[in-house]
């Protein structure tokens, strides 16, 4: 799938990191570092922007390395991207750990991955079907 692409960063274009990858990476795009102190958050620009094709949705994620060695991860996770917004993609980072954390221009901050949709029609009724779970959520199976 080819997607349209405006890369007003100082970077190279969002990359797969292995040949299985089923996300992108996207780095920072900032003038200075921004440091992330315990249970701060902010909004990290990162100077691309994109022209999704109807049906599809761009996922933001974390960064599994920067989650576990820092603490650092997306908040609202997975962010979604819809195909008829034309803005600057920006990540809501926040950091979880007990310690400041770095982020400097260029860095790699999180995942983008491209993903198709279903858009539904409802169907209003009076009844839907049982089901053997029924309204169990929640940890109901006791595992």
């Amino acid at each position: 799938m080819k997607v349209k692409i405006i890369n007003k960063s100082a970077h190279p274009l969002p990359e797969y990191a292995t040949e299985y990858s089923a996300g992108l990476d996207l780095r920072a795009n900032i003038d200075t570092n921004i440091v992330l102190q315990p249970l701060e958050r902010k909004l990290v620009p990162t100077g691309l922007f994109i022209e999704l094709p109807k049906g599809y949705e761009a996922q933001i994620r974390p960064r599994s390395g920067l989650a576990f060695k820092h603490g650092l991860t997306v908040l609202n996770s997975p962010g979604t991207i819809d195909a008829d917004y034309r803005g600057e993609i920006r990540v809501i980072l926040v950091n979880l750990s007990n310690e400041p954390f770095t982020i400097q221009n260029g860095e790699r901050i999180c995942q983008m991955v491209i993903a198709a949709h279903a858009t539904v029609e409802w169907d209003a009724v009076d009844t839907i079907e049982e089901t053997i779970r029924g309204a169990g959520g929640f940890g109901h199976t006791g595992k």
